[in-house]
């Protein structure tokens, strides 16, 4: 097998294109990200993706959006521009959860702030056709998948448009678009139109006014015709039928969304039960007289799929441009192995199974191990793997390999969750395959360390004392990330999260895997300041919960409303879409920072904003120097 460092990172400029002796680039990839050849990197693994079935690829990275000239450095594409905005939405990349600007970026050189615009995808967009008149325009990545939909927009605080309503490209890539992307690529270059390119599951379009006439009419007969199928089938059984399902989800209007908070509830609703690409359905939302098209998701890789995407040849390296300039997303990653991808929990105020989707997508062993012994043997590294590897995980550490045990029920399946509100029973949870893989990667030539950064999910690891007992001996590198988030259950309800006993029961079993394998070790949990449900009362009690445990954590997360997730809903619209029931929201600056200070009251420069939210919410009884009491009084 030859070394993976023989194969040059993508070009990043005309000089590069002409080393390799191409007369045109077919694909010009635009990112908000520095370019970094690594898995974890979107543009990365698309871009060699696309390599490996004979296509040229290019890399504009972080270009100056203020004119289209670096839009036209490689000259005009043959096939279309791949639009992303980077791993992350850029307007949380840019503000806090306090609406405040940034002070660095750690996807950019130097962790340098300012190098993308506010809603990268637009501008990118727009410099794309201005660049080149008439070439396609393909949009993907987190940033256009969430808000692919009208959507709550927490930095404007406003419901937007669809992005494509916006953005305007040709098509919208949703979800991890390897397979789609190809597909796409496959078929402009034989000559098809974009408009036959409408049938791809994983996308979404702009249909034009005539056109959406026509579809609204067709959806209607559709309707029209479920229901009599209903009726006949109540009148032929003398019960109850199943509800005949059309194929096609009119949804509630971007105007009916904008001035109606249950038909903006109603629209969450609807478009997180048809995530499941077994039965999704298609959904279209009017915006005008015009309409936007989702069709359902892709489906999910396959384990060979898997292995041959993640076996391509990275550098795993920053491009050479860069001239060894720190990136810092890429040095909490640049010695981690992803194993997996997709997260069934279905986490009320999280992205990742809308974006990734909740059907485990795992790798083979194999393909892992391989990957473990090319940074080990020095063909996959800069030389300079110190023999540990800082991660084997995904979105969560251990769901590798699980997922539903029942492909029929599966097919049918439309829970949001398959943890919530408990564990459904046809889930597999078996942790075996994933203790094997731990053993093994352990034990590969040149590496002295295996650890587990990404978050372990507490609940499914409980099923496994054997799993615990050997991430405690030998997969923690003194602390272990967990996520309980929240201690009051009528919260944990509304995000979608076990029980506050189920972080205790774990804690538990940790400390005392922990003390047999002689290490001392310890959890680091993470809680969220603000979400909806929690008001002042909810989140004094998890500040004396944190007391009673002795835990003084250093970092809070305080909510921030993402596009698309459930919990930013409730946020906008004070309604639970899953439920229809009212929900209490923090949305005052002061309230936020008020929880926030609570989960750090051991803090000194927080007692006396923890002060005023005790008297606040009638608790001074726990201002003092008792033993039970937050914060000193004075």
């Amino acid at each position: 097998m030859s070394k993976q460092t023989d194969t040059p990172p993508l070009p990043m400029t005309p000089a590069e294109v002409a080393e390799r002796g191409w007369d045109a680039v077919d694909v010009v990839f635009v990112s908000g990200d520095a370019y970094v050849d690594h898995p974890s990197f979107a543009m990365a693994l698309l871009g060699r993706h696309l390599e490996s079935h004979g296509y040229r690829v290019a890399i504009l990275s972080q270009p100056d959006w203020r004119s289209c000239r670096a839009w036209r450095i490689f000259g005009r594409p043959r096939i279309c521009f791949a639009v992303g905005a980077g791993n992350m939405d850029s307007m949380v990349n840019h503000y806090t959860a306090n609406r405040k600007v940034r002070n660095d970026d750690a996807y950019s050189p130097d962790g340098r702030a300012g190098q993308r615009p506010d809603r990268a995808t637009l501008a990118y967009c727009q410099r794309s056709r201005e660049a080149y008149r008439g070439v396609p325009v393909v949009v993907g990545g987190i940033e256009a998948s969430l808000r692919r939909l009208a959507h709550y927009d927490y930095w404007s605080d406003k419901v937007r448009r669809s992005i494509i309503m916006d953005a305007k490209p040709d098509l919208l890539v949703f979800g991890m678009g390897e397979r789609t992307l190809l597909e796409i690529v496959r078929r402009l270059e034989a000559g098809r139109s974009v408009a036959e390119l409408r049938d791809l599951p994983g996308v979404a379009y702009r249909l034009g006014g005539k056109d959406t006439a026509a579809l609204v009419r067709e959806i209607e007969a559709g309707e029209i015709e479920a229901r009599e199928i209903e009726k006949r089938e109540t009148e032929k059984e003398g019960a109850a039928a199943s509800r005949a399902r059309p194929d096609t989800v009119l949804l509630p209007s971007y105007d009916e969304v904008v001035g109606d908070p249950q038909a903006f509830a109603r629209m969450t609703r609807i478009a997180h039960l048809e995530t499941n690409p077994y039965n999704a359905r298609r959904l279209v939302q009017l915006h005008g007289g015009e309409a936007v098209v989702v069709n359902p998701p892709s489906m999910p890789l396959s384990e060979t799929d898997m292995d041959r995407l993640y076996g391509l040849p990275f550098t795993r390296r920053p491009h050479p441009s860069y001239g060894g300039r720190r990136i810092p997303a890429y040095e909490t990653v640049k010695d981690s192995v992803q194993i997996m991808r997709g997260c069934y929990g279905g986490c009320a105020f999280c992205s990742i199974t809308a974006h990734e989707g909740r059907i485990i997508q795992s790798r083979s062993q194999k393909s892992i191990l391989d990957e473990i012994g090319r940074m080990a043997g020095g063909s996959d590294s800069s030389g300079g793997f110190s023999g540990t590897v800082s991660d084997i995980g995904g979105p969560t550490a251990n769901m590798y390999r699980t997922g539903c045990t029942r492909p029929e029920v599966r097919e049918k399946c439309r829970r949001a969750s398959c943890l919530h509100p408990e564990i459904c029973k046809f889930l597999g949870t078996d942790h075996g395959p994933l203790i094997k893989l731990m053993n093994a990667c352990r034990k590969q030539p040149g590496v002295k360390r295996v650890f587990v950064a990404s978050g372990v999910r507490m609940d499914l690891a409980l099923r496994s004392p054997d799993y615990i007992e050997r991430l405690a001996a030998h997969h923690t590198s003194g602390l272990l990330k967990v996520a309980p988030e929240h201690t009051e259950a009528s919260v944990l309800g509304l995000m979608a999260k076990p029980a506050i006993e189920v972080f205790e029961q774990f804690a538990r079993r940790f400390k005392k895997a922990s003390s047999k394998a002689g290490k001392p070790q310890y959890l680091v949990p993470y809680f969220i300041a603000a979400h909806p449900g929690s008001d002042l009362a909810a989140m004094i009690e998890t500040a004396l919960f944190l007391k009673r445990g002795g835990y003084r954590i250093e970092q809070v997360q305080e909510f921030l409303p993402g596009p698309f997730d459930i919990a930013t809903c409730m946020y906008h619209t004070g309604i639970d879409p899953m439920t229809g029931r009212q929900v209490y929201v923090a949305k005052g600056l002061r309230q936020r920072r008020m929880q926030k200070a609570l989960l750090l009251a051991h803090k000194r420069e927080n007692h006396a904003i923890v002060r005023e939210a005790l008297r606040l919410a009638g608790r001074a009884d726990l201002i003092g120097n008792g033993p039970g009491c937050l914060v000193p009084g004075r």
